[in-house]
């Protein structure tokens, strides 16, 4: 699947009109900005019709409303964190069991004009700094991302009472210039809860898939 964004952003003058990602076609694209509602039901509708017709209706109701509960709780605190996308696997498994124990958060982050006067700022640094301003440096390399200047960070947070799934999680950001605006980022931000640990063998697999997901990523230009 290619996962296309029309815009990176809304009311920003830019050669860059979006971008692209290669995903395997179980993961779903969810636009935060605008039609997300008309996804998420459209996601739910596809998913459920998935489902055994013959399945007992007293098990599998409260089995929908519970997924159905977690898929928009997830929609809503990834607008709440300010993204534009977010990618899901929401294809049923062989045991039927819904599957929200990765995501990928596409947002957008700014860094403050410098004065005129102020010397040029080493992009490098500056995707470190934008990685590292808020206390946590694990991991922490800069590179290039289809010709841009950016910074991957990779790191275990430990569960947050406020958010859907209530686990610690191993994550891994990328943030990456975007062409044109040294003011703008783009950010892509993985979270996996492994197979019930972030350090274990599935999280560690993950983290490579990811990896190479963000090797295909390419902008996309008008």
């Amino acid at each position: 699947m290619v996962s296309e964004r029309n815009a990176v952003s809304k009311g920003i003058d830019s050669p860059v009109t979006g971008y692209r990602l290669l995903l395997p076609s179980e993961w779903v694209q969810v636009p935060l900005l605008q039609g997300t509602i008309e996804t998420v039901d459209r996601v739910l509708r596809d998913m459920f019709s998935l489902l055994p017709a013959d399945a007992p209706r007293d098990r599998i109701e409260p089995y929908k409303a519970e997924i159905s509960r977690r898929f928009r709780e997830s929609v809503v605190e990834a607008q709440r964190r300010g993204g534009l996308d977010l990618y899901v696997p929401l294809k049923l498994r062989g045991d039927q069991e819904f599957n929200l124990g990765a995501s990928i958060l596409v947002a957008e982050t700014t860094l403050p004009k410098r004065p005129r006067e102020a010397p040029p700022a080493d992009p490098g640094e500056l995707a470190v700094q934008l990685l590292s301003r808020d206390g946590e440096d694990i991991d922490v390399a800069s590179g290039e991302v289809d010709g841009s200047v950016a910074a991957r960070r990779e790191y275990v947070a430990e569960s947050e009472r406020q958010h859907v799934i209530q686990a610690a999680s191993r994550r891994v950001e990328y943030v990456i210039s975007v062409p044109g605006d040294g003011t703008r980022w783009f950010v892509a931000a993985f979270s996996t809860i492994g197979g019930g640990s972030p350090r274990d063998e599935l999280a560690d697999v993950l983290v490579e898939w990811f990896d190479a997901v963000m090797a295909t990523f390419r902008w996309r230009h008008a």
